[in-house]
């Protein structure tokens, strides 16, 4: 288990505990959960990098500590 934090910039500030094998597509499920907004709104960014539903955090070299920047589509 790996912990994740995503920032919105707008204050709200959320920390999910994932497996590296979850999809980025599973972490944005599990990030409606927490924040109550739905899942396909969700946009995951880190600078210009818009991460993908469908491969891996363990793909993306994602690990524990890292953040996200949380954005509504």
């Amino acid at each position: 288990m790996i912990e994740i934090t995503v920032n919105d910039r707008l204050g709200k500030k959320v920390r999910i505990k994932c497996n590296p094998s979850d999809t980025i597509g599973d972490l944005k499920k599990l990030i409606a959960a927490q924040t109550g907004t739905r899942w396909e709104k969700i946009v995951l960014k880190k600078w210009y990098t818009i991460y993908k539903d469908h491969i891996t955090l363990m793909d993306y070299e994602i690990h524990e500590g890292f953040n996200f920047e949380l954005y509504y589509q």
